[in-house]
């Protein structure tokens, strides 16, 4: 690392930025000294993603100043930004979908290798991380994992001095996790600075050794991750005590209600995970969990749940003893299944819409929104007026579009939309994903309050701790297939995390197995939960 009298990498000097009716950030500055890993922590709204669209050139500050190695800058585009070394990753990916993942990285690049030196590059950078991606594959047919490494790949290609990364390990094992902080680290030793955000406090004690908290677009603490707990960070955060969740039932769980047996279904073509012989059962007042690395059948199990994709798909679906399988979208939600996709942008919610419009998309059948073909505009703005204030959604009311919603916030509100509709199953993928400490702990609450009314849960993530806190029992999907079901009481995460990242087989996925059995050849200890965020 450099010296104590080097100039900082990265020093921001009294950044503002307004937008109408908003100040998303007030008189902003703190430094990132080469070499150094840096967090930068905060609710959503808080104004981080706008900061870090001002450091990569994306926007313009309104007043304040940039310094870069010691030299004042102004960064007018993500061109210039490259140009100087700063790399990004973003958490909402730009992406062309009818390209290939190659194609991608290269259009990424101001000047691009030859192809054929390019993959070689892109190659050996997948396997230093140990990620699969095949270059060749079309975006579209990625989940969002996959897409996220597209992303990271493409930064790093860039050999950057600031690497900027935003929610880099959502949808990766713990194996993974720590493969990628050690891959962090030697970027770090090696002078690259990191300014790294995420709402997985844990990994922030883990990997950053310093951290500014952002609330109401203002600087308002600074700390030694190492020396917090999550608790204390996610409290700085918030402005106040974390609130804890309730304790889950743990009483006996009630009848069956979600069935679903020997479900198998062909994946999207030419690359889509078909699903093979997938069977698990959830009682009423029961929250079941499915575990698994991105891209391994979870989108395509729950547009089949959903009723979204039907073609070729056998085996049952039962919901209180009731036949599903053959029916639609619609006639599964009149019948009481509710379900929610990783996606929120572009497939939980359409972005141009107005809350109110995206309210009515999923519940007007439930809800009484539409009677006859004929929309009951009164009571769809009701109902999007109390999804917003019974979720705290941070939004000027029922007509403001859904893409105007900072991330956090927009997936709060498709959580509640679903919730309030008080189905008797709810189906959900990736519930808090990108959301900061207290949205994830009132999403969570939510769906045990759900449970707790007596409804069947199922919570497809790829985050152990949430599935831990969460859930009663889990299953690891695993390249369209579900493991056994595993009671959480006294789970080991390792095994989840070997079987999560089993899928990829051959050296790598024997590695880890290996790594995670520890040195003298014993299984590893259950491992608890952290305590409730």
């Amino acid at each position: 690392m450099a010296g104590a009298a080097a100039a900082p990498r990265l020093e921001l000097r009294e950044i503002s930025k307004r937008f109408p009716g908003v100040v998303a950030n007030d008189a902003v500055s703190f430094q990132v000294p080469a070499g150094a890993i840096h967090a930068l922590l905060g609710e959503n709204g808080a104004g981080k993603s706008t900061l870090v669209k001002i450091i990569y050139g994306v926007q313009q500050a309104d007043e304040g100043e940039i310094a870069f190695d010691g030299r004042p800058v102004h960064i007018g585009s993500p061109r210039e930004a490259r140009a100087l070394g700063i790399g990004m990753v973003f958490q909402h990916f730009s992406l062309f979908e009818a390209m290939t993942v190659l194609e991608n990285i290269a259009l990424g690049m101001d000047e691009p290798p030859p192809r054929g030196e390019l993959e070689t590059r892109v190659r050996e950078l997948l396997d230093s991380y140990g990620l699969a991606l095949d270059p060749h594959r079309r975006v579209h047919t990625l989940s969002v994992g996959e897409r996220q490494r597209i992303e990271i790949v493409r930064a790093l290609l860039q050999n950057p001095k600031l690497l900027i990364m935003d929610e880099p390990t959502s949808v990766l094992t713990p194996q993974e996790v720590e493969q990628l902080f050690g891959t962090l680290r030697r970027l770090a030793a090696e002078g690259c600075s990191i300014l790294y955000i995420s709402h997985k406090l844990h990994e922030i004690k883990a990997l950053c050794e310093s951290a500014t908290i952002l609330r109401g677009g203002k600087v308002v603490a600074s700390c030694d991750p190492r020396e917090e707990s999550a608790r204390s960070m996610a409290e700085l955060m918030i402005g106040g005590s974390l609130k804890d969740l309730s304790q889950k039932s743990t009483g006996a769980a009630g009848k069956e209600r979600f069935v679903v047996s020997a479900l198998s279904a062909p994946g999207e073509p030419p690359f889509g995970t078909s699903l093979k012989d997938v069977s698990f059962m959830v009682r009423a007042g029961e929250i079941f969990g499915i575990a698994g690395v991105a891209g391994n059948g979870q989108n395509e199990l729950l547009a089949v749940l959903s009723g979204e994709e039907r073609a070729g798909v056998t085996g049952s679906i039962r919901l209180d003893g009731r036949e599903l399988a053959a029916l639609s979208v619609g006639a599964r939600r009149r019948a009481g299944l509710a379900t929610s996709p990783e996606e929120r942008n572009g497939h939980a919610a359409v972005p141009g819409m107005s809350l109110s419009e995206n309210a009515l998309l999923s519940a007007r059948s439930r809800m009484g929104l539409a009677s006859a073909g004929v929309v009951r505009a009164g009571a769809t703005k009701a109902f999007a007026a109390k999804v917003i204030e019974a979720f705290s959604v941070k939004a000027t009311g029922p007509g403001a579009a859904a893409g105007s919603l900072s991330g956090g916030n927009l997936q709060k509100f498709v959580m509640g939309r679903e919730i309030m509709e008080n189905p008797a199953v709810l189906v959900v993928s990736q519930p808090t994903w990108g959301v900061d400490a207290g949205a994830a702990s009132f999403i969570r609450q939510a769906m045990i309050d759900l449970a707790a009314g007596g409804a069947a849960v199922v919570v497809v993530s790829q985050d152990l701790d949430e599935l831990l806190e969460l859930c009663d029992r889990l299953a690891v999907i695993n390249e369209g297939r579900l493991s056994e079901t595993m009671d959480v009481t006294g789970i080991s995460i390792e095994r989840v995390g070997l079987l999560m990242g089993g899928i990829h087989g051959g050296a790598h996925a024997a590695g880890q197995a290996g790594a995670a059995a520890g040195h003298d050849g014993r299984s590893p200890a259950p491992r608890q939960p952290e305590p409730a965020l």
